[in-house]
């Protein structure tokens, strides 16, 4: 089974990486709720890694490798765009973004409440992100 992918970072090949996501859960026999959840978080961290940290700059790129360590699924999403910086973010309320209908800026806490383990890391002008999550 193919665990790995390599994309230009155009949003135009975030459907690409959650088919991709996907097509590998599903040789997994995950339930369909577990796998839309992880294949939402991995898609919101690619869009951010996309849009934000490489500015839909097409000659830029971004990797994803899924590997499974025991009783775990491991997503390893990494570029050489703007580092995110995990001290600087605070945790949006997402009952007032409900409340006042303001789209945008909830993804990250998402992804905080799918994953069981997020990760972010900045070495050499590499970024990886690295996404966790228990699987029986």
């Amino acid at each position: 089974m193919n665990n790995f992918i390599r994309v230009n970072c155009t949003k135009k090949n975030l459907k690409p990486i959650r088919d991709f996501v996907s097509g590998y859960l599903h040789g997994l026999s995950l339930s369909d709720i577990l796998t839309n959840q992880i294949v939402l978080a991995v898609d919101e961290i690619c869009a951010n890694l996309i849009i934000h940290a490489n500015h839909e700059d097409p000659t830029k790129f971004i990797s994803l490798t899924i590997d499974l360590p025991k009783d775990m699924i491991r997503f390893e999403i990494s570029d050489n765009g703007l580092a995110f910086k995990r001290s600087e973010y605070k945790e949006p309320d997402i009952g007032e973004h409900i409340k006042v209908g303001k789209k945008g800026g909830v993804g990250i806490a998402l992804v905080n409440r799918i994953m069981d383990k997020v990760e972010f890391r900045s070495s050499d002008g590499r970024n990886t992100c690295l996404l966790y999550k228990k699987i029986k």
